[in-house]
């Protein structure tokens, strides 16, 4: 599979969650790729962690967080 078919895989995975108001909670790095945890914003008890390996999903997640954080900060 390609890189960029892979990605748009993880996008849509992210995209998904997000539609059904999860948050990203924790994101942990290592060698095998990042480890995501979305926790969903209506009960905090549901929670779903999953693997991107794609250097463009790390980026597509981090400029999610970054955006949420701005979003934080003008509140």
């Amino acid at each position: 599979m390609s890189s960029y078919k892979e990605f748009l895989e993880e996008k849509e995975k992210i995209d998904r969650l997000l539609q059904k108001d999860y948050e990203i909670t924790r994101v942990r790095e290592n060698l095998s790729g990042a480890f995501v945890e979305f926790t969903n914003s209506k009960n905090p008890d549901e929670k779903v962690e999953l693997q991107f390996l794609t250097a463009d999903a790390r980026k597509y997640f981090s400029s999610i967080i970054i955006a949420n954080q701005k979003k934080s900060a003008v509140r």
